[in-house]
């Protein structure tokens, strides 16, 4: 048996906004709480239907179950690795938790973002991850400033036009002061 080096590799962080974590946190809340006793009875009530080798109730309940058993162990990991982003009222440059609007400066089409972790990116909610070549090109940059992502198709010019933070992002803490 040979004596050589360990290699420990660290487990990436997951950047999250303040809302991200809160968004997650209640998830797990939510999943440990409420969803597993609802399938803990639905696992219940096809038990006391007899036969479980037929029974798809159970079948799917125990899915379920295990579907929850995954999200919460994914949850729990995340969360024990999260590193979370505190936001800036300074929005001269973009940065992880900033909205920024730009141009496509060749279709001359808008688009606003908000640049996120890897963990939160939505694109459905143009939630874009620090980590996408449109978010990497974007952080650092300031209004008016053009940058330039590769993409299948080409070279993509965009502008930024306007930093800021998103609408509702602030705390209850913030508005009460205000």
């Amino acid at each position: 048996m040979k004596k050589g080096r360990c290699w420990i590799m660290e487990e990436k962080k997951h950047i999250l906004t303040a809302e991200g974590l809160k968004r997650y946190e209640d998830e797990l809340y939510y999943l440990k709480n409420e969803r597993y006793k609802e399938i803990t009875q639905a696992i219940k009530e096809a038990r006391a239907q007899g036969d479980l080798s037929e029974n798809a109730e159970y079948k799917a309940a125990k899915d379920a179950q295990r579907q929850a058993d995954a999200r919460i162990e994914e949850l729990e990991n995340m969360l024990s690795n999260v590193e979370v982003v505190i936001e800036s009222e300074d929005s001269s440059v973009v940065r992880i938790g900033s909205t920024v609007r730009i141009k496509d400066l060749e279709l001359d089409e808008e688009m606003e973002y908000q640049i996120v972790g890897s963990s939160e990116a939505n694109t459905d909610e143009n939630m874009i991850s620090n980590e996408s070549p449109l978010g990497a090109a974007l952080i650092g940059t300031a209004e008016g400033e053009t940058v330039s992502v590769q993409a299948p198709v080409g070279e993509i010019r965009y502008q930024v036009l306007e930093i800021g933070k998103r609408e509702g992002n602030k705390s209850d803490r913030d508005t009460e002061s205000e």
